[in-house]
């Protein structure tokens, strides 16, 4: 059996790089704002942080960094200690009291779960570890193991008490993972936080979530590259380029995190009916609106839902508009974006709906 497995963490930190340096080559620098550059490694990707500010920037960075090892600590499914952990410990138990941030994020995803008819659902994680796509010696569950795991996946066994801020798991066995929301909330309260401290330009990167701050230092919108998900290590990296000022770009796709079996491609974004990667012919959607946190779960909602269904989301939320990307490389731009997106590579050509 021919098996073979992206090394994630050295793809992450080579893609970081790249659209780092394309933002700053495109933006420049005001001569008269000190230009403030961190990454880190946390929420299970690189996280690269630019801003342009007074003396006081580099403080109010640290904070936003400190901020987001807080919500990893909080809302991660590995960490023992975590809000989450100790949720899926007690599954079928009792509720478990936890921070309002992460009472936040879990209310945001049920939202979504009702929006979306099931297809985000963070009651997800029994079928995350069953399929473990991070690993090096990975086989392809039995329907059996799968139909078992399916009974564990129920975004409406998610029980919530906003009196005491607990949360309960109604089935013993059932986990979840925010890993598909988490991160969109993290942009959001690191833009926040710089904000208020007095940045004026900026760039969060994490991940598969982008956000800017402001115009470019020198005025004008920043230039944001949509990766190509078919990308070979030649030429452009990016098959569309857009514009924007103060807004979060989020992109979940099939690329991001896969095993090749077989020469088939299994992903690591799942359809919580069928507990398979999900497949409807898409290879990556993006969401841009000014919320982080709502892009992100739409962004992997419509991957599972696939065009027409995502894109009749989409009119459900006017704040966001889309780019979902197929296999037979069509980009279906929502009518409000496509004036404002570049396609940039000959191999892609635009969609009608």
């Amino acid at each position: 059996m021919a098996f073979k497995i992206k090394n994630i963490k050295k793809k992450i930190f080579f893609v970081s790089f790249v659209c780092i340096t394309l933002f700053l080559l495109l933006s420049g620098c005001d001569a008269k704002l000190k230009k403030i550059q961190k990454e880190i490694f946390s929420l299970n990707t690189v996280i690269d942080i630019t801003v342009y500010g007074d003396k006081e920037a580099e403080k109010v960075l640290q904070k936003a960094i400190n901020r987001i090892y807080e919500i990893e600590n909080r809302m991660s499914a590995t960490i023992s200690k975590s809000d989450v952990s100790l949720i899926n410990q007690n599954a079928g138990k009792r509720p478990v009291k936890v921070h309002d941030d992460t009472f936040f994020v879990i209310q945001k995803a049920l939202e979504y779960g009702e929006l979306t008819n099931g297809a985000f659902d963070i009651s997800i994680y029994p079928l995350v570890k069953l399929w473990d796509i991070k690993s090096q010696n990975k086989n392809i569950p039995s329907k059996e193991e799968i139909n078992a795991v399916l009974d564990l996946v129920d975004y409406k066994k998610i029980k919530l008490n906003f009196d005491e801020k607990t949360v309960f798991l109604e089935k013993e066995g059932m986990s979840i993972d925010l890993g598909g929301i988490a991160k969109g909330y993290a942009v959001d309260e690191v833009r926040g936080i710089l904000v208020e401290g007095g940045t004026k330009h900026g760039l969060i990167y994490m991940g598969g979530d982008i956000a800017v701050i402001g115009n470019k230092p020198e005025g004008g919108l920043w230039r944001i590259g949509i990766e190509d998900p078919r990308y070979k290590n030649e030429g452009s990296r990016f098959f569309a380029v857009t514009e924007s000022a103060d807004l979060s770009v989020v992109t979940s796709g099939d690329y991001q995190r896969y095993v090749e079996i077989d020469g088939k491609r299994y992903h690591h974004i799942f359809n919580p009916y069928t507990g398979y990667p999900a497949e409807t012919n898409v290879m990556s959607t993006t969401v841009i609106g000014k919320s982080s946190i709502d892009a992100d779960a739409l962004a992997t909602a419509i991957f599972v839902l696939g065009v027409d269904e995502g894109f009749e989301i989409m009119e459900k939320i006017h704040e966001f508009d889309g780019i979902i990307v197929t296999k037979d490389k069509y980009v279906y731009i929502t009518k409000r974006l496509k004036d404002k997106v570049d396609i940039v590579k000959k191999e892609y050509t635009q969609g009608n709906i």
